[in-house]
């Protein structure tokens, strides 16, 4: 990203945030705002540090833990928890709202959206008096990936 090039909306929204923390626009700030807007996956504060390495190896860790921090505060990337100890980040900004099915072997994690469990979610809410402010719904499983890999292994292993 340069100054000769028109600024997109998530990188005009990140400027503004920063400006009005009084920080500055700097290279390894819009690096590692571009690095993460294109990258679709949910991404670990380590994973995008490897990325933003192979680019730039001069970025340090903490900038990039940093930097994901503002991406945050600024309403442009979400923080999300899968269990595994770890958080991960992904897009938020004008992103419609998903849940997760998570893969307990692999690791992968696919996102879907239901407006049948929304419906249900909203009833309950309702049915309580709840005001919902935001949710998570995580499914913990296993991939069709692993199960077949399994029922291989279970096949061979019995021959």
């Amino acid at each position: 990203m340069t100054s000769v090039e028109p600024l997109s909306e998530e990188q005009e929204v990140f400027l503004k945030h920063i400006q009005k923390k009084g920080l500055k626009r700097t290279s390894q700030r819009d690096l590692i705002l571009d690095v993460f807007l294109r990258t679709e996956e949910h991404l670990s504060n380590e994973d995008l540090y490897r990325l933003v390495q192979k680019e730039d190896p001069g970025v340090g860790q903490t900038t990039v833990y940093r930097t994901l921090k503002l991406l945050t505060e600024a309403g442009l990337a979400r923080e999300v928890r899968f269990g595994d100890g770890r958080t991960h980040y992904e897009h938020n900004y004008k992103h419609q709202h998903h849940d997760h099915m998570i893969c307990s072997e692999c690791g992968k994690i696919i996102e879907f959206y239901s407006a049948e469990l929304e419906a249900i979610q909203d009833a309950m809410a309702a049915k309580h008096r709840f005001q919902i402010t935001q949710h998570l719904l995580r499914i913990i499983g296993v991939c069709v990936d692993c199960r077949r890999a399994m029922k291989q292994s279970a096949q061979s292993q019995a021959s």
